[in-house]
């Protein structure tokens, strides 16, 4: 039977070249033609489905997770696939696994901080899977405050050892991956304990169980630590918990390459500069900035082609109903979400740049850039995980009642997401370090210490508090100057108010602690001007493919407007622009989701993304979405007999009323 394509009509619709979006989304022609390959290559074998995922119960669905990942590693071999590649087919098998912490926190942790022979000794296994590592810093007790953490590492020097020991429940390391049934070996950050002082939070290499029989070592209490949010999602993943019991190590797994401790148990700082730990800090968060705009850009491709696809009201005479796309309501919720996943892919690709900036300077023993970077990073991490978290969930909510299915994909899809707004910083704690940083740079404004990066801005702050906007009709707001400077006004001014009434507080502390809820909103509004800055250098750029400068123009547009929108109060109350402003801006914003309507459909064609990873029928690439409801229906376990089970236990004996009543 011929495939039909019902999208056909607004795939025609489109105004601009979709292969060469295509390579702008990817960032590279080399990138979209490694994706392509890997996700079709995971996509059409049968090992990967994850189609009933949804359906199992925990014991299958980890065991099924053990299956795909020894048989993922098995396939990299055989196809003899580079790193790149390899983590490209990680990333389109799509389900969270006790290898994830492995490859992105075991083994950087290890490359950043540990010496050249540690690092020659663990890669080399872990490279090749003869160990399984995890990440263990997060306590029951502790996690964004990492100073806090109770594990300690006392020094024997009768035996050369560090002790490993866990002297409270709340210092029972819980949370991390891999941890619970599978891990090997971890990274244990415990406080460093020598010659009767404690020296603050190390990192530690400890095995965690025997590599002939998987058992736990002795001393070592470790199990997961239960069942998580949503179907599937998470709980493909053994989150564990592990004690220590005076546990003992080589003092050699001591991370060593910041400070280590002598044979005599001396503690001694390394010539190598502390900051480098940051420089990971800043690779990590620079991954969850990408992997948002992933996430986003998944769940507006599938509320995209179902809004497109679903028909509601409108028809009078018969015809054909509405299709909900048409609903301008459905635009002003759907439209910013789609220019929002573009925004965050872009404002990625830059701080990928920024990250290989700051490692030069570092190895160059410059530093200078560093505060700079580190707040920047933190900042796009919290705003781009807690914009896409909600995106997701708007999403399934604009799918109307079939979102709430577990085939549509998004369940599952915010259910694994989610956590994003907590690892790796919580979003609020990450927003006050930023803003930390922020007062500390208005402060500094007079001093002739310039400021730099994406806070340079801020050199100009003097025009910044007095400008207005000269903005006098709706078209005035497709000026890039115009916007940049409304975005940079507004973040000034909230910055400068908060290091203003700071001042006023009887101390400091007492001054952030008491404003942190105004320092947060101006930390945002910071982070917010630094992703529709690098969205419009973008549009700048020489791009090919005829019409695609003008789709990236007006989703630039649409993302800076909308935010305006979103934080007039802000933009109104710091009189960066006036009223009438606003309104012109909401009636440009009407005009561009209209401009935007003929091309979504290619927009998120452009994502290249397969069906199988989607996981979403909903968001079918051919639009045909109500006969594969309909069919996967059948195939859930409750339809596998047509009287259910319990039936005569419960059911008959309530209709034939023959259940007993207990006499008393």
């Amino acid at each position: 039977m011929e495939a039909i394509d019902y999208l056909r009509d607004e795939r025609k619709a489109a105004q601009f070249d979709v292969e060469a979006m295509k390579v702008v989304w990817a960032g590279s022609k080399h990138n979209l033609e490694i994706a392509d390959r890997v996700s079709r290559l995971v996509a059409s074998d049968p090992e990967f489905r994850k189609d009933t995922r949804t359906m199992l119960g925990r014991k299958e669905l980890f065991k099924n997770t053990l299956r795909k990942a020894a048989y993922a590693w098995k396939r990299i071999n055989e196809l003899r696939l580079s790193e790149e590649e390899g983590s490209m087919l990680r990333f389109f098998i799509d389900e969270p696994s006790f290898l994830d912490l492995h490859w992105g926190m075991f083994i950087p942790a290890i490359k950043g901080q540990g010496t050249d022979e540690q690092q020659k000794k663990w890669l080399t296994l872990a490279y090749r899977l003869e160990i399984i590592g995890c990440y263990a810093q997060t306590e029951l007790g502790h996690g964004s405050n990492v100073q806090g953490l109770e594990t300690t590492a006392t020094f024997d020097p009768k035996t050369d050892e560090f002790v490993i020991h866990s002297p409270t429940l709340t210092s029972s390391k819980w949370w991390p991956g891999g941890l619970g049934k599978v891990s090997t070996h971890a990274v244990v950050y415990a406080r460093l304990i020598t010659d009767g002082q404690d020296y603050g939070v190390h990192g530690f290499i400890v095995q965690l169980r025997s590599l002939d029989d998987h058992l736990p070592l002795p001393g070592i209490t470790i199990g997961d630590i239960g069942t998580k949010f949503g179907n599937g999602a998470y709980n493909t993943m053994d989150n564990g918990v592990l004690r220590f019991d005076n546990v003992r190590i080589p003092r050699d797994q001591m991370l060593m390459r910041l400070s280590k401790v002598s044979r005599e148990g001396k503690y001694l700082q390394s010539d190598v500069p502390r900051q480098l730990v940051y420089g990971t800090m800043v690779f990590v968060r620079q991954t969850i900035v990408a992997d948002a705009s992933k996430a986003l850009s998944r769940a507006v491709c599938i509320a995209v082609r179902y809004s497109a696809v679903r028909r509601q009201f409108g028809s009078q005479d018969g015809g054909a109903e509405t299709q909900v796309i048409d609903y301008k309501t459905q635009q002003s919720r759907l439209f910013p979400l789609l220019a929002s996943a573009y925004a965050f892919r872009f404002v990625g690709e830059w701080l990928k740049w920024l990250y290989a900036d700051v490692t030069g300077r570092l190895q160059a023993n410059d530093f200078s850039t560093l505060p700079e970077a580190h707040a920047c990073t933190a900042g796009l991490k919290s705003l781009t995980t807690s914009a896409t978290a909600d995106g997701i969930e708007e999403c399934r909510k604009l799918c109307g009642g079939h979102g709430y299915l577990c085939s549509s994909g998004l369940p599952e899809l915010f259910a694994v997401y989610v956590p994003a707004c907590t690892y790796e910083g919580d979003n609020i704690v990450l927003l006050l370090q930023v803003a930390r940083f922020l007062v500390k740079t208005v402060s500094r404004l007079g001093s002739g210490k310039k400021p730099v990066g994406t806070t340079s801005y801020m050199a100009r702050a003097e025009h910044l508090m007095q400008c207005r906007s000269d903005v006098r009709q709706a078209g005035d707001w497709l000026n890039p100057s115009v916007i940049l400077e409304a975005f940079e006004a507004r973040a000034v001014r909230l910055a400068v108010n908060c290091a203003q009434n700071i001042a006023k507080a009887s101390s400091p502390e007492l001054g952030f602690a008491d404003l942190s809820a105004d320092l947060v909103e101006a930390a945002a509004a910071h982070c917010q001007l630094i992703i529709v800055s690098k969205f419009i250098d973008k549009v700048k750029q020489d791009l090919d493919g005829d019409g695609v400068k003008e789709q990236l123009q007006i989703l630039c547009n649409i993302y800076a407007l909308s935010l305006l929108h979103k934080h007039l109060g802000d933009f109104l109350s710091t009189s960066c622009i006036t009223p009438k402003q606003a309104a012109l801006a909401n009636e440009q914003l009407r005009d561009l989701y209209s401009q935007l309507r003929p091309n979504v459909i290619a927009l998120v064609d452009a994502f290249n993304y397969t069906d199988h990873y989607l996981g979403s029928i909903l968001g079918r690439y051919d639009g045909n979405v109500y006969p594969n409801l309909y069919e996967a229906a059948w195939k859930d376990p409750l339809n596998d007999s047509v009287v259910p089970d319990g039936y005569h236990e419960y059911i008959r004996p309530l209709l034939k009323q023959q259940f007993r009543v207990a006499r008393l």
